[in-house]
C-alpha cells in the first residue's frame, strides 16, 4: 500500500484531500493540531489514516512525526507529501501588525520547508530506501500568481511557495523526486463561516474601511460558491499517480477570471481593481 503524509488535514481542502486519497487506496497520515480531531478523523476515515500530532512551526514535533511514520514505512519509500497546512492574515500592509506578518510566512512558508526537509529521507532523499521515489504537492493558491487587496500577507506567503517550490523541483531531480503545484481559488469550506466573523474593525479609522468591508463581504460570497474540497484532493491525487504530472495545476470555479488576471496588463487590471473597491485616489484638500 503506498503511503502518503497530508498536512492540515483537520478540514477544508487537507480534509478533501486525505477523503480522496484514502478512497484511491492510499494509505494517509494526516497532521492536526489538536487530539480531538485525530480521533474525530480516525474514527471517520478507518485504519487507512494515522494521525499525526504536529504543528508544522515546531521542528522538533514534527521531526518526531517523521520517525513515527519512518518506523511504519520500515525501508520503503513514502509515496508523496501533501503540504496544505496554512493561515489567512487580511489586512492593508499599510496597517497590519508585523507579528501577524511575521506568522503569516513562518506557518505559510517556513512551516511548509520544515516539513518538507523532515520527510525528504523518507520520500528518497535518503537512497538506503526501497521503491520509487515519491513526489511534494505543495498548496499554493491561484493567489501565488495574482494579488488581490487586502491580503498581502497571504499572497506574499503564496507567491514565494511558488518560488520555493520551482527551486526544490530543480534540486531535487537529483534524487528524483519531483514537486508539484496546485492552486485553488474559491473552495467551499467553513472557513468562509469564520471568515464572517473576522474583526476588521481594527481598520475603521483607516481610509481603508469601506473597501474592506466590500472585499470582505466579496470573499465570503465568492468562497461559499467554491469547489468542494474533494474536487481538489482529485487534483492533488492526480499530482500523485499521473504519469507526467503538470508543474502546476490551476483549480479555478472561475477560469475566465483568472485568465484576465492573469493576461490583462498590469495597470489596466490595477484600475479595475480600484474602481470596483473603493480604492481610487483620494482628493487632497
Amino acid at each position: 500500500m503506498k503511503s502518503v503524509v497530508v498536512t492540515g488535514a483537520s478540514s477544508g481542502i487537507g480534509w478533501g484531500c486525505v477523503k480522496v486519497l484514502i478512497a484511491a487506496g492510499f494509505r494517509v497520515f494526516g497532521s492536526v493540531r489538536k487530539q480531538t480531531d485525530a480521533d474525530r478523523l480516525s474514527h471517520e476515515f478507518g485504519a487507512n489514516f494515522v494521525p499525526l500530532l504536529f504543528d508544522v512551526t515546531d521542528e522538533a514535533a514534527v521531526a518526531a512525526g517523521a520517525r513515527q511514520v519512518a518506523d511504519i514505512l520500515g525501508g520503503e519509500t513514502l509515496a508523496g507529501l501533501v503540504n496544505n497546512a496554512g493561515v489567512a492574515v487580511p489586512g492593508p500592509l499599510h496597517y497590519v501588525q508585523i507579528d501577524d506578518f511575521k506568522r503569516q510566512i513562518e506557518v505559510n512558508l517556513t512551516g511548509q520547508l520544515i516539513v518538507t526537509q523532515a520527510f525528504l529521507p523518507l520520500l528518497g532523499a535518503d537512497l538506503a530506501r526501497t521503491g520509487t521515489p515519491g513526489r511534494v504537492v505543495m498548496i499554493s493558491s491561484v493567489g501565488g500568481k495574482n494579488a488581490l487587496p487586502f491580503l498581502g500577507p497571504y499572497n506574499a506567503s503564496k507567491f514565494a511557495i511558488e518560488g520555493l517550490s520551482e527551486s526544490l523541483r530543480r534540486e531535487l531531480m537529483l534524487f528524483g523526486i519531483d514537486v508539484i503545484v496546485v492552486a485553488p481559488g474559491a473552495v467551499a469550506t467553513p472557513i468562509w463561516d469564520k471568515a464572517d466573523a473576522v474583526d476588521i474593525t481594527p481598520f475603521a479609522n483607516t481610509p481603508y474601511a469601506a473597501p474592506l468591508a466590500t472585499i470582505k463581504s466579496y470573499m465570503i460570497d465568492n468562497g461559499r460558491k467554491g469547489f468542494p474540497p474533494e474536487r481538489i484532493g482529485e487534483t492533488v491525487k492526480t499530482a500523485l499517480m499521473a504519469a507526467r504530472p503538470k508543474t502546476r495545476y490551476t483549480v479555478t470555479p472561475e477560469p475566465i477570471q483568472n485568465l484576465m488576471a492573469t493576461y490583462l496588463p498590469k495597470r489596466l487590471l490595477d484600475n479595475i481593481v480600484a474602481r470596483r473597491l473603493g480604492l481610487t485616489q483620494l482628493s487632497r484638500t
